[in-house]
């Protein structure tokens, strides 16, 4: 009897799966409202006007905060926890272009500010592998949590990597292809690996 349940068990979480699978890749306008709908009431937050498009995987929905007017193209992955302390908060007017990652990691946490660009292929990665031990393996050390923020107005390029303990400034804009190991400042221009400051924004 114990083994017929089982069973019946792992039946009905593959057809959950399957349907899961079927419900991320729904296409068309039709799947981006039902996926709003879906979502507001499994994340820890949702604004009315957030645009998750064909694939998008969000997973620990009760440390996902989202704001209002969020565009987030397909592929895209938000990883928080559901229950430990890894969190991602997203702000009002940000746009999340396709193949993005933001991931909490484990023990860490991203906050995300207002009229935010993140171009495709960025990843957001806010723990790193320990690996201070060269007689252990390095998949057997752990983890070390950090924080990412991203303050008001800044705009992250195509394939940018942010890493832990980063806080990029207001107004600051991060080149293309860019790996960002330091706090940025405001209004700042940064390129390169590891990222370096190009030019300050001022006005005219």
């Amino acid at each position: 009897m114990a083994c017929k349940m089982k069973i019946l068990i792992s039946i009905i979480d593959n057809i959950y799966s399957f349907l899961e699978f079927i419900f991320r890749w729904w296409p068309g306008t039709i799947g981006v409202r039902c996926r709003l709908l879906y979502y507001k009431n499994k994340l820890a937050a949702c604004g009315d006007d957030v645009r998750l498009y064909p694939g998008c995987y969000l997973k620990g929905y009760k440390n996902i905060y989202l704001g209002e007017n969020i565009s987030f193209l397909i592929n895209g992955q938000i990883i928080a926890s559901e229950t430990g302390e890894e969190k991602v908060v997203i702000g009002n007017c940000v746009g999340i272009n396709s193949n993005v990652m933001i991931n909490a990691g484990i023990g860490g946490e991203i906050i995300i500010g207002n009229n935010v660009l993140i171009g495709p292929n960025v990843v957001l990665r806010a723990s790193n592998h320990e690996y201070s031990d060269p007689n252990v393996p390095i998949m057997q050390q752990g983890h070390k949590p950090g924080k990412i923020v991203l303050e008001d107005d800044v705009w992250l390029g195509a394939n940018v990597v942010v890493l832990p303990d980063v806080r990029i400034g207001k107004g600051s804009v991060v080149a293309a292809g860019a790996v960002v190991t330091k706090n940025v400042e405001s209004f700042s221009v940064v390129g390169g690996v590891p990222a370096k400051l190009i030019s300050k924004r001022t006005a005219k």
